[in-house]
């Protein structure tokens, strides 16, 4: 059975991390995911999967997933979470902020440093492992299928992202038709 992480998972150094989860919920304020979720979740669940499940414990690793979608998804700028958590937070965060041209996206990643690519695998581990959730069944195949082209490749280097990738397409594998 696939294992999946939740907000409700705790985390190692959760006092280091306050400072960045109370900057992602002023910025994200009263946001919500496609089935209706309160944002900051998904934020704390990209975070667990860094902490329980790939064992990262280097707090500006774990800052930048919690502020990983701040940019992208908020007025707030680079160099605000520069101002707030220093150089390396601010450049992992803007490494995994999309751009408006989706598939250079992707392809920059392929070049991306290890911590910025651990922090794109579990942003998207916390997006797929409920997929089919979202309310729509065409973005379900097109998000299943992106993500086996474009981040499943990038989890190969880092062997329990890449097991974990592997037994999620295994129970997804329905949607791949």
């Amino acid at each position: 059975m696939l294992r999946t992480f939740s907000a409700k998972d705790g985390w190692p150094g959760a006092g280091a991390l306050a400072d960045a989860v109370s900057f992602a919920i002023r910025w994200h304020g009263d946001q919500t995911r496609p089935a209706g979720e309160p944002y900051v979740e998904h934020l704390q669940e990209a975070t667990a999967f860094l902490a329980f499940g790939a064992g990262v414990a280097d707090v500006e690793v774990l800052r930048a997933a919690v502020l990983h979608d701040v940019v992208e998804d908020t007025p707030c700028t680079l160099a605000e979470i520069r101002a707030a958590f220093g150089d390396r937070v601010a450049t992992l965060v803007d490494w995994v902020t999309k751009s408006d041209d989706r598939a250079a996206y992707l392809t920059r990643l392929r070049s991306a440093p290890s911590d910025a690519v651990l922090v794109k695998l579990a942003d998207r581990a916390s997006n797929v492992q409920r997929l089919d959730t979202h309310p729509r069944v065409p973005k379900q195949r097109s998000y299943y299928a992106e993500t086996v082209r474009s981040i499943v490749p990038l989890a190969e280097s880092h062997p329990w992202f890449r097991e974990w990738y592997a037994d999620w397409r295994r129970e997804f594998a329905h949607l791949a038709s």
